[in-house]
């Protein structure tokens, strides 16, 4: 499950030399050069990790927590104080925002912790992650590691909500549980659209549906809930295949799913194909992005492109969307509508609804503008 960037990271202490695994999922860069540190305030740490230092901290855990935070803290005071340019369209708005979480990722992600080969860290207050670790990165190899503190904090959250779970209304509460790397469905307003369109009248004599980028799971075991007989689930990603089979068998609807690791469609037709592409046409900077940004709209054009031959007759394609991309000027409706036309494809219907997640109401986030206009989409798609 190593993540194919991953190089042996090299430092002196003591006198001697050292190496470890470098991990990243997070998409940060190996530190240019390596200092061992026990004590540091957060302004030589935040200078130090600006100029590409690795600080790879010997002291106590929760100290590092706390530095991790002032460093955090300098980085903001730093993003305030800086002259900014201002924007003249939303495109370039975005521009700037990635390139602050970029940033962000490079400065915050320099203060590392080692992590021994048995995923045990060696520090005082240090919390137990063997099993977080063993759920990101396999069984434990005996190869010690070097991770950033920030990216080892995200696995312990992706540990927690994978314990506990995200409750599905539309499942009747029930609980998907991600897993990590896997895109977690916190915003559900587009699973509740999977769950109140009208199910095509072709499933009665073609009883299949395709669900392609099966993720955790959600929309597959929303289908089967409603009573398709037969899904075929499709994914490129071993953990999204893997973290689907978890959620379907907790939920007693494997026997409905079959899970394929292949590139959108599996052969043959269905009455029904679902697909919640990335909705972002940008390059992803690391496997979190994945979900998140497609880029030049693959996924989504090859959803569309592929859609007529693998319909029955009489069958749809659900097209899930949010319209995002369009308020930040990366993508039209007028390219989406031309997609879906050269598809040989046309519009049989649309349900609407607006996001509800907090980022939609906090004014003070830099997309705020294009968030609070956003609108989440299932477009019903039949042949022309």
């Amino acid at each position: 499950m190593n993540s194919p960037k991953n190089t042996q990271l090299h430092w002196q202490e003591n006198g001697l030399e050292h190496s470890a695994l470098w991990q990243t999922d997070s998409g940060a860069r190996q530190p240019s050069r390596v200092e061992t540190v026990s004590k540091l305030d957060a302004d030589s740490a935040y200078r130090l990790a600006s100029a590409g230092t690795g600080l790879l901290w010997r002291g106590d855990f929760q100290t590092a927590r706390q530095l991790l935070q002032g460093m955090t803290q300098r980085l903001d005071s730093a993003a305030r104080r800086k002259k900014k340019t201002p924007t003249t369209n939303a495109a370039e708005s975005f521009a700037e925002h990635r390139k602050a979480q970029a940033l962000r990722v490079r400065v915050l992600g320099q203060l590392l912790i080692e992590v021994a080969g048995d995923y045990r860290i060696a520090l005082k207050r240090a919390p137990d992650v063997v099993q977080t670790c063993t759920e990101a990165w396999g069984p434990p190899d005996g190869q010690p590691r070097v991770v950033s503190l920030r990216s080892l904090q995200g696995l312990i959250g992706a540990h927690e909500w994978r314990k506990k779970g995200v409750p599905i209304p539309a499942l009747g509460g029930a609980h998907i549980h991600p897993h990590h790397g896997v895109f977690s469905p916190v915003r559900g307003e587009y699973v509740d659209l999977v769950a109140q369109a009208p199910l095509p009248a072709a499933l009665q004599h073609t009883p299949v549906a395709f669900d392609l980028g099966v993720g955790t799971g959600v929309l597959s075991a929303v289908l089967a809930r409603r009573g398709v007989a037969r899904i075929i689930a499709t994914d490129l990603s071993p953990r999204a295949l893997a973290c689907a089979q978890d959620n379907l068998q907790r939920l007693g609807l494997h026997g409905q799913v079959e899970l394929l690791q292949t590139d959108l469609y599996p052969r043959g037709q269905a009455a029904l194909v679902v697909c919640n592409p990335p909705w972002l046409p940008s390059q992803p900077s690391s496997v979190l992005d994945l979900a998140i940004y497609d880029p030049d709209s693959a996924m989504l054009r090859g959803f569309l492109a592929g859609l007529a031959t693998h319909l029955c007759t009489g069958g749809e394609g659900w097209l899930i969307l949010s319209d995002l991309a369009e308020h930040l000027g990366l993508r039209t409706r007028e390219q989406l509508m031309g997609w879906i036309k050269d598809a040989g494809l046309k519009v049989l219907g649309r349900l609407d609804t607006r996001p509800r997640h907090a980022k939609a109401q906090d004014t003070s986030d830099p997309l705020h503008a294009a968030r609070a206009a956003e609108v989440t989409s299932l477009w019903r798609l039949g042949v022309a």
